[in-house]
């Protein structure tokens, strides 16, 4: 048998020729590209790898192996796409953004619309993003915001896109698809339920309690503690509350802000009952222009992949080896139509701006070697 540091010298030696192959290839990378560079003929050439893969597992024998070498030179060839990506850049050949490139976003002369009624945490959101003073309306639905900035009766919406406790507004994620909106701003607000009733009410006169489901849901350690109380759903934690005010009824209350009570002349039987002191919101500002921030540092997309193995794997490599920091990836399932059932689109977001060339190198990948790929905003 043979001593193992023996053998590990060897595997050292077999390595230390590897790299001088690698490096020997990347040369030769380098100089495909140039010539594409001179062509303008396009980095990925899907029939070329396909047959170069078969050909290469081809030489061994065994299912193992055959799968180790094309796993092995899939990553090389990958690498390869990624350095002539990375050329491409340095000499000027930029992909087209399509975003035109804005100092701020400003509620001046323009019409702002958001989801729910005046006192909702939408209306709370649109005030802390553009200020006070704003020319403003409020719809029903998140699909009427939509529509109102894609028709232009508003220029920017302000809609949910996630909570720290409940999740994903996966309706709002849709949306984002069928509508050609973008997003250009976020606000993350930090909810803080609080128990409103009439003025002349007490804690211990309420037997029904009104609020949106998710409200409802983050105070659920404060209500299991009154499980007296009947819970009913409302489309909005502010139109709870409007509901408490008509009713002039001192046993109903809402949970809702404190801005809510505030602005409907409730009275605060209770502040902070929700369960998690950490609980907050995000909520995105959407346009139907494509704008982006000067100095904005949060890249939004979304994309489609093969459904096969390692197809996402591959996508998300282009924004690790160009060391952008990818902070969220959500999945959502392709509608009737789109694609076949058990096939799904992911929304990312990762840091960086349009302007960068590390962004650049991952979205010309992406946009290469994905089935579809869209950018919904840098802000």
């Amino acid at each position: 048998m043979k001593d193992l540091l023996a053998i590990r010298d060897q595997i050292d030696q077999v390595d230390n020729e590897i790299t001088a192959l690698y490096l020997k290839r990347m040369q030769l990378t380098s100089e495909v590209a140039e010539y594409k560079i001179q062509t303008g003929k396009k980095v990925f050439d899907k029939e070329r790898e396909r047959s170069k893969l078969e050909k290469l597992s081809s030489l061994v024998s065994g299912s193992f192996l055959k799968n180790g070498v094309r796993e092995l030179f899939e990553h090389l060839m990958s690498i390869s796409r990624k350095r002539q990506y990375q050329l491409l850049t340095e000499h000027g050949i930029e992909i087209p953004r399509h975003f035109k490139e804005v100092t701020k976003i400003s509620a001046e002369n323009a019409r702002i619309v958001f989801q729910g009624v005046r006192g909702a945490y939408a209306h709370i959101a649109m005030i802390e993003y553009f200020g006070g003073e704003t020319n403003s309306f409020h719809v029903a639905s998140w699909r009427e915001a939509m529509e109102a900035i894609q028709s232009g009766e508003a220029d920017y919406a302000v809609l949910p896109i996630e909570n720290s406790t409940a999740g994903v507004v996966a309706e709002n994620y849709d949306l984002l698809m069928e509508y050609d909106n973008y997003i250009v701003g976020e606000q993350i607000i930090p909810i803080r339920h609080c128990l409103l009733g009439l003025p002349q009410a007490e804690i211990s006169d309420i037997t029904s309690v009104y609020s949106h489901p998710q409200a409802l849901a983050q105070c659920d350690r404060y209500l299991q503690q009154h499980e007296e109380w009947d819970c009913a759903r409302e489309n909005n934690t502010a139109v709870a509350a409007c509901k408490v005010k008509e009713s002039g009824k001192i046993n109903k209350a809402a949970i809702a802000s404190e801005l809510t009570a505030n602005l409907y002349g409730l009275k605060i039987l209770e502040k902070d009952i929700q369960t998690s002191s950490e609980n907050s919101t995000r909520f995105i500002i959407v346009a139907n222009q494509k704008i982006f921030l000067k100095d904005a540092q949060k890249m939004s997309i979304c994309l489609e992949v093969k459904h096969k193995s390692g197809s996402l794997y591959h996508a998300l490599s282009h924004i690790i080896y160009n060391d952008l920091n990818m902070n969220f990836i959500q999945s959502r399932p392709l509608k009737e139509g789109e694609g076949t059932n058990w096939q799904y689109r992911f929304f990312i977001d990762f840091k960086g701006n349009l302007n960068e060339s590390a962004v650049q190198n991952a979205l010309r990948g992406l946009a290469e070697e994905c089935e579809n790929i869209r950018v919904l905003g840098n802000y």
